[in-house]
């Protein structure tokens, strides 16, 4: 009989991504062996450190290599301190539009004593991914961002129908699996085209889940909301900007950047862990950054790719990871100083290992 198996790439990325990454990889194999998971694990150069060593930021044939794995773990990406040369290329929405890695899957949980504004939180916002705003990814060629005049500078916002209707179809079918109720946060008020379209294909697709319960927000009293009383939110959906600014709102009330995990995903079989926060130069190789988020974005890959390829050994390597990483917040020594800790990233690390070696 053939062991399960998964084929996953490794791209580090810049800074503190040398030291999650690894730290991810080597937890991950921990639960894997435990559950008799084989995990292929192929490194490719990507980042600052591809761009020194072969030119590019982005080396040839990477994405064709990537596209033969089942996922893959990306690391923080610090593109805004690449140099302006050539070939320095932020890497990480080329890969979002090639895989067609649509949704954003970011949540937000928080720990006791870690230094969360609530402790109850449990919630997950699903942003648009490949849209927007974000002039890198919203059109085929050239740039969603031109300066016509010395003094003007136009950003063209890209809503479309298919892609509201895919991210919408993505967070009713996390809803439906979570506590059934959808929020559509949008601001349809000003933008009532492109808005508009984005609410009006959010409730198209929620005819195809008549269980899940939908109500809808404008974003800015969402995002009031989200700070007053957060626990009346569970699964939220919404478009590329507004989702990136209001998941590190959230992650703020959970003891920050170092607790926003994320997983990106879209409707075919591959799927990157990408979590949220950047690449800290001001910490990289200190041994001081925390690598929950790109553990748990990790964690929640090998989660998903479990249940897509109905592979049980990983589900169950996935819930060993989740008990690792709870043990582990739950003792200071282990924790770094962002939650309240007085460890480092290896205790961190040690500490997570530990419960998975002693897990019956």
């Amino acid at each position: 009989m053939t062991q399960p198996h998964l084929t996953l790439g490794v791209l580090n990325g810049d800074d503190i991504g040398h030291e999650i990454v690894p730290a991810s990889v080597k937890v991950a194999q921990a639960a894997a062996e435990r559950t008799g998971l084989v995990i292929d694990w192929r490194h490719m150069p990507l980042g600052r450190k591809a761009l020194d060593e072969l030119g590019t930021t982005m080396p040839e044939g990477t994405l064709d290599t990537l596209a033969t794995f089942n996922g893959f773990i990306l690391g923080p990406i610090g593109h805004r301190e690449y140099p302006k040369v050539e070939g320095a290329i932020n890497p990480h929405p080329i890969l979002r539009k090639k895989f067609d890695l649509f949704a954003n899957v970011r949540p937000t949980r928080s720990y006791p004593d870690i230094g969360c504004i609530y402790d109850d939180i449990d919630l997950v916002i699903v942003r648009e991914n490949n849209e927007g705003f974000q002039p890198d990814r919203n059109v085929v060629a050239g740039s969603g961002e031109f300066r016509p005049t010395e003094d003007v500078t136009i950003s063209v916002r890209v809503i479309t129908r298919e892609g509201s209707r895919k991210v919408a179809t993505a967070a009713l079918e996390l809803a439906q699996a979570r506590d059934k109720r959808l929020t559509v946060v949008h601001k349809n008020t000003v933008y009532k085209l492109g808005c508009g379209m984005f609410v009006e294909e959010c409730y198209k697709a929620a005819e195809q889940f008549p269980d899940v319960t939908v109500d809808e927000a404008i974003v800015d009293t969402f995002a009031m909301h989200l700070i007053r009383n957060p626990q009346q939110f569970d699964v939220v959906v919404t478009t590329n900007m507004f989702g990136d600014i209001l998941t590190d709102e959230a992650a703020g009330l959970v003891g920050g950047l170092g607790m926003a995990p994320g997983l990106c995903i879209g409707r075919g079989n591959i799927a990157m862990a990408q979590a949220t926060h950047g690449s800290a130069p001001d910490i990289a190789g200190t041994g001081l950054a925390n690598p929950y988020a790109m553990i748990e974005s990790t964690r929640m890959l090998i989660e998903w790719l479990g249940r897509r390829h109905d592979l049980p050994q990983a589900e169950a390597a996935a819930d060993l990871m989740h008990q690792g990483i709870e043990a582990a917040l739950a003792d200071p020594t282990s924790r770094t100083p962002d939650i309240r800790g007085t460890g480092r990233l290896s205790d961190m690390v040690n500490a997570i290992l530990a419960t998975i070696e002693k897990a019956a």
